[in-house]
């Protein structure tokens, strides 16, 4: 059995600073081709929905990819 912890802060000798499900709270630094907001944990890029540039807001990461989450805003 995978610990799931251990499984998302590292995939292909990734360090994931970001776990699925939990809360973080980040600024938006960016804005994407897809109008979502562009936060990073540790130079860790997280896409947020219906977020603004310059906004800090908590999100909770809902999915961990290889190199990016995707995260909603609490």
């Amino acid at each position: 059995m995978v610990n799931r912890m251990s499984f998302n802060r590292q995939r292909n000798n990734r360090r994931i600073p970001v776990v699925e499900g939990k809360e973080y709270k980040v600024t938006i630094e960016d804005m994407g081709r897809g109008g979502d907001g562009i936060a990073r944990v540790e130079g860790f890029v997280i896409f947020i929905p219906n977020t603004t540039k310059g906004e800090t807001v908590t999100v909770k990461i809902t999915a961990v990819k290889d190199r990016f989450a995707f995260g909603e805003r609490v």
